[in-house]
């Protein structure tokens, strides 16, 4: 009897170690299995597609070879609901892999309330340059807003150059970012001179000048203009023609490149510089009323990443 208790204690120990060490072992593996499981999450979330729900969030580190550009805006003080509007167009705009930054430029301010509203915008938006100058057409504010800018963005501490292009736009002309960045890849990062080249029936980048519908420039010129006394002793006239004379004169722009057809004037009225839309547009100029932008708009379908929600109903 007593040997028969003995023998069934052994076997329930050793039945009792034998389970425990299984539940060991399974633990092992379930842990061995969260953990994989959690690697595999943590990797599929950090590869997660940008337009998705949560890669939204995820900061994507800039290549080295990030295109940097500046479109400068030149506008006016009082010019409130233009830049609003614009604001609008640039900003559902984000062409990848690239850092653009849009800026409206305008002279020193002469108004009280200008003093109020416009720094309000700048508190909101940060994106206003305020030049000092005087307000005007074709008396230097071009030359003022490029010689501006290497004092403007160059820091001991940040990429040089601070934008490899810069463009000085019209704020009745709607810039397309990605066109424009596809434009741009292939193209020399020095002595650029990029536009629509006048008269309009010219092809030859080299023989005139490009139009002041929205021209741009490497970085290096833009210092250029900042050092040269050919600039600084010409600074009245039609200011896309004086700053083509500048870089004549100056023997820069060696690298040159005819934007025609992607840039063109609204087609309405029909003019030498006109056509009709088309998909590959980089720029249309003079959308001087809101029927002009609204059609423009429509035509390259710009609301088409509209998400749909309860809040609104739009058809």
């Amino acid at each position: 009897m007593m040997k028969t208790m003995k023998h069934t204690g052994k076997r329930f120990i050793l039945s009792s170690f034998f389970f425990i060490v299984f539940l060991c072992i399974l633990a092992s593996i379930n842990e061995l299995r969260f953990d994989s499981l959690l690697e595999f999450s943590k990797c599929a979330l950090s590869y997660a597609p940008s337009n998705s729900s949560f890669g939204n969030n995820l900061v994507v580190k800039p290549s080295s070879d990030e295109i940097r550009v500046l479109i400068g805006i030149l506008t006016l003080p009082d010019q409130y609901h233009r830049r609003h509007f614009l604001r609008l167009i640039y900003g559902t705009q984000s062409p990848a892999g690239v850092k653009v930054d849009v800026k409206f430029v305008f002279c020193n301010l002469t108004k009280e309330d200008q003093k109020v509203l416009v720094a309000l915008e700048i508190m909101r938006y940060d994106d206003i340059m305020i030049l000092n100058c005087k307000e005007n057409m074709n008396k230097g504010k071009t030359y003022t807003y490029f010689s501006s800018l290497p004092e403007m963005f160059s820091t001991s501490d940040g990429p040089y150059p601070p934008y490899h292009y810069v463009l000085k736009g019209d704020d009745d002309a709607y810039v397309r970012l990605e066109s424009l960045v596809e434009s741009l890849r292939p193209l020399p990062r020095e002595d650029l001179y990029y536009g629509y080249v006048i008269p309009c029936p010219s092809m030859d980048p080299f023989v005139h000048y490009m139009s002041g519908m929205g021209y741009l420039v490497s970085w290096d010129i833009v210092e250029w203009i900042r050092d040269s006394d050919i600039p600084k002793n010409r600074l009245e006239g039609p200011e896309d023609k004086i700053f083509g004379d500048w870089i004549r004169e100056g023997h820069r722009g060696k690298n040159r490149y005819n934007a025609k057809w992607s840039m063109y004037n609204y087609p309405d009225p029909p003019t030498r510089c006109t056509h009709e839309l088309r998909p590959d547009t980089v720029s249309v100029h003079l959308l001087k009323t809101q029927e002009k932008w609204i059609k423009t708009l429509q035509y390259f379908n710009v609301t088409q990443n509209l998400k749909p929600s309860k809040l609104y109903h739009i058809p």
